[in-house]
């Protein structure tokens, strides 16, 4: 059970530092800050929106909730936010958040799954709160690589030069 527990979470790992922050930073890479922070309408979250709530929520849930340190979230605020920082500055705070995560996740014993955490307003094994941000995560890129995408056309996710997918990312591998 071991084995499968320490899997679960390195491919947690894997997901947000190799597949899903390196295509949010491709995605947003050279999107103007006017762009990254305009809405389709006035209920729409901007891609600068999006960013700032991954951040808070990986900070959270991972950081927080399961590495011990201070919640200092005010989750209203990301979505609140019309303006903001640039792209570059978004993405330092993004990508600083999920190293920090994924430090904790490594530090994660794999008996500890099953154990209990509140978070939020939540109680939740350490194990679905892994499940919760990397669900999240995943589901949050989407949106921002569709909002990216309306702007810069095709991202080059992928090199479809000898007929095979090959990601273009760092980090990327066929089938994620």
């Amino acid at each position: 059970m071991a084995d499968i527990a320490r899997a679960f979470i390195d491919q947690s790992r894997r997901l947000l530092t190799n597949s899903y922050l390196p295509r949010t930073e491709r995605a947003v890479a050279g999107v103007s800050t006017e762009h990254v922070w305009g809405r389709a309408n006035p209920q729409s979250n901007s891609i600068g929106n999006l960013m700032l709530h991954l951040n808070g929520n990986v900070r959270q849930w991972i950081i927080s909730g399961l590495g011990g340190q201070k919640d200092v979230r005010t989750r209203q605020r990301e979505f609140e936010a019309r303006t903001g920082a640039e792209v570059s500055e978004l993405l330092r705070e993004l990508r600083a958040t999920v190293e920090g995560a994924d430090r904790v996740l490594a530090n994660i014993n794999p008996s500890a799954l099953l154990e209990g955490r509140r978070i939020q307003s939540y109680d939740v094994t350490v194990m679905q709160a892994i499940y919760a941000v990397v669900e999240h995560f995943s589901m949050h890129t989407g949106q921002i690589i569709l909002l990216a995408k309306t702007v810069k056309g095709d991202l080059g996710f992928y090199d479809l030069s000898d007929g095979e997918p090959r990601p273009t990312w760092k980090g990327g591998r066929a089938g994620h």
